[in-house]
């Protein structure tokens, strides 16, 4: 029998970006509220519908530089200024995640260093970057008193799975530093580590074991007082991609 194209259901695909980065020792994700229906009003992950001239990589890259004005790291540049750790996360395909009709949404992941404020662009009345714990709190109110309302769609639990995805990452590789500046302090790293985390970690044992870990930082040879007190050594992702020891997550 010949392929039939008609005999099977049109949907749609789309990306999601779960985009998360580190403001005022928090981790934060990148929020939209929704200017158009369904869910008209409410909090969103960016993201789009795939073109018809697009592979899922371009799109993802297309939606992340029109979100945060970001482009897309090249592993083979490295110590570059605006670039996004980007990967793909996980395919969501419930029948009725979209009351439009079918849509299959393919989630990313991006991190980057602490971003400046968010522009709303496409659908979106609204963008800003917002506590993940918060977007991810059921009732109660935010930090700006508004009351919190679920994310749209299933992106709540698109949100869950991007941020535990980072959290689990980060132990065996050095996808920490995708949060640093091209140049940082030991300090920086580490308040990258409790921000994802959620805990407090040990100073002096945190030195100790980025330090030591083949490939992880490399000294630049500069300092920097940015953080106040005495001048701090500034390093640079070395490339080493899997740590070895891992830096394992305390029990919480």
């Amino acid at each position: 029998m010949p392929y039939d194209p008609s005999a099977f259901p049109p949907f749609a695909v789309t990306v999601d970006l779960v985009v998360l980065t580190v403001r005022r020792h928090a981790l934060c994700a990148l929020a939209v509220r929704r200017g158009e229906s369904p869910f008209q009003g409410r909090w969103a992950l960016p993201g789009g519908f795939v073109r018809a001239d697009e592979d899922l990589a371009q799109a993802a890259a297309r939606e992340l530089a029109e979100e945060t004005g970001l482009r897309v790291h090249d592993p083979a540049v490295p110590a570059q200024d605006h670039g996004a750790h980007l990967e793909q996360l996980a395919t969501y395909g419930d029948p009725k995640r979209d009351p439009r009709m079918r849509v299959v949404s393919v989630a990313h992941l991006a991190l980057a260093p602490d971003l400046p404020a968010p522009r709303a662009g496409g659908d979106a009345s609204n963008a800003r970057w917002a506590p993940v714990d918060e977007l991810l709190e059921q009732g109660g109110y935010g930090r700006d008193g508004e009351p919190v309302a679920p994310l749209a769609f299933d992106h709540a639990q698109i949100l869950s799975d991007g941020v535990e995805r980072a959290r689990s990452k980060i132990e065996y590789s050095s996808l920490a530093t995708a949060f640093c500046p091209p140049e940082f302090t030991v300090g920086e790293l580490r308040r990258v580590y409790e921000a994802v985390w959620g805990v407090a970690l040990d100073p002096r044992n945190f030195h100790r074991k980025v330090t030591g870990t083949p490939g992880f930082l490399v000294p630049t040879g500069g300092t920097t007082t940015r953080q106040g007190g005495r001048p701090a050594q500034l390093f640079r992702a070395g490339g080493a991609t899997l740590l070895n020891p891992p830096m394992l997550r305390p029990e919480v």
